[in-house]
């Protein structure tokens, strides 16, 4: 049987059931959230403040930490899959870090925007 994506099941053995499925939950949780911070900012594009640039800031800010959100959840799938099979330590979860920081970010420039 041919799996993809090849990079990740030509290597190592394969680990136990238990832990690719958590992997695979895992990414589906990021991916949660990556819709979810798309979704709030089309929202925020809609229904914010008319005729503001920060409304505009903020909504396109949600959506590029969306986007990244899904490619680095993908990215981050594919390592700790390949380190299971391998052996390897697991990569570090630095897109958690990065999303905490962006989300700060643009909250406080939201509570900006709507206390305007």
């Amino acid at each position: 049987m041919t799996r993809w994506p090849r990079s990740v099941y030509s290597v190592g053995d394969e680990p136990d059931p238990r832990f690719s499925l958590a992997n695979e939950r895992t990414f589906l949780a990021w991916l949660r959230t990556s819709l979810a911070l798309m979704a709030g900012g089309v929202g925020f594009a809609a229904l914010g403040p008319d005729d503001h640039v920060l409304k505009l800031v903020v909504a396109v800010a949600l959506l590029v930490t969306g986007i990244v959100c899904s490619v680095s959840a993908l990215q981050h799938w594919i390592a700790c899959e390949r380190a299971l099979r391998t052996g390897q330590p697991l990569p570090s979860p630095w897109m958690a870090a990065v999303l905490g920081v962006g989300l700060a970010i643009t909250g406080v420039l939201a509570v900006v925007l709507v206390l305007r």
